[in-house]
């Protein structure tokens, strides 16, 4: 038997032939030795001794332990149930512990999963019809000398084509640039000059960083979420800075808005959702912000793995910077 391997059922089979070997021993006894109340005297204290051991080191772990794993599985947790009743070793909790995780994984899949299915079927509508329609406004607004609503047009035309089409598992950053560009032109169609953006990359990283290949939708919606949270609720004119930085084996990208920013409380408790990675947060009300951050975190730990993903900085009336680490090569997971 190897050294780790458990073996609480080999021990339960050695309490049960002790014990048979001395009840043997006991009716054997009775019948050779005519007279057996001195050998009674001796062998009920021993069985009484023998019985409490067994009682207290097999019976009642296995009650211990079924009754816990029915409490973890209806959703109670180690700290719920770990009261005086029940003496856990370091060890059980621990076993305990990870049976939780996997239990709360598990539920989590579930609900990701349905989501995507529902999403999947609020998805199916004819794309053909939207871009027909968004033609026809913008072949109107070109005639009538409205070139400001037609501009606009084909980039929504354009963005939801990218959004609602096939999703590639992969595109370039410029692919995802030229996707950010026609969000912030149908942007700048409402707020105007108050919104800008700014793309800084080294001249000698940019062609590298321009065809390096990301997962589809991974900045668009950190920047949607930027002007939403931050630039919109500011007075006057704001930037969204995305920043792109080349390390030994990561690449760097950071969006960044000038926007109202967060408080310490507010920044913690947005940290907090979305290290949780918990799909329960995925149904909050959007204006309690973090969706988009908690979607495009947990993409990225997927993907990539939990080395990688997002950090999250902020400083009230000064802006928020949301930097993301992605590995240089490919597939973290696939290698």
């Amino acid at each position: 038997m190897k050294r780790n391997t458990p073996y609480v059922s080999e021990r339960i089979k050695i309490f049960a032939f002790i014990l048979c070997i001395l009840l043997a021993t006991f009716i054997v006894t009775l019948l050779i030795i005519p007279d057996g109340r001195l050998i009674t005297l001796i062998f009920i204290p021993i069985f009484l001794v023998y019985a409490f051991v067994v009682n207290y080191y097999v019976v009642k772990p296995y009650i211990m332990v079924k009754k816990t794993l029915g409490l973890v599985i209806n959703g109670y947790t180690i700290n719920d149930i770990n009261t005086s009743a029940y003496s856990f070793s370091p060890e059980y909790a621990a076993v305990m512990l990870r049976l939780v995780e996997m239990i709360n994984d598990q539920e989590m899949i579930n609900t990701t999963k349905k989501q995507a299915e529902f999403l999947a079927l609020q998805n199916q509508i004819n794309p053909h019809f939207l871009y027909n329609t968004l033609e026809s406004i913008r072949s109107e607004a070109l005639i009538e000398g409205v070139d400001s609503v037609a501009n606009v047009t084909e980039k929504l035309a354009t963005f939801y084509r990218y959004t609602i089409s096939k999703i590639e598992k992969y595109v370039t950053i410029q692919d995802e640039l030229n996707h950010i560009n026609d969000y912030m032109t149908i942007q700048k169609f409402r707020f105007g000059d108050k919104l800008n953006m700014e793309v800084m990359i080294e001249p000698s990283d940019r062609d590298y960083v321009l065809h390096k290949e990301i997962p589809k939708l991974l900045l668009q919606p950190i920047v949607e979420n930027a002007v939403f949270h931050g630039i919109e609720r500011k007075i006057g004119k704001g930037t969204i800075r995305i920043r792109f930085v080349l390390t030994e084996n990561r690449i760097i990208i950071t969006i960044s808005d000038d926007g109202i920013g967060m408080s310490y409380g507010e920044l913690e408790k947005l940290r907090h959702r979305i290290s949780n990675n918990s799909s329960k947060y995925l149904n909050d009300d959007r204006r309690e912000g973090g969706i988009a951050l908690i979607n495009v975190n947990n993409r990225i730990k997927l993907i990539f793995g939990e080395s990688y993903g997002m950090t999250l900085y902020s400083t009230p009336n000064v802006g928020t910077d949301v930097e993301i680490s992605l590995p240089l090569g490919g597939n973290q997971n696939e290698a």
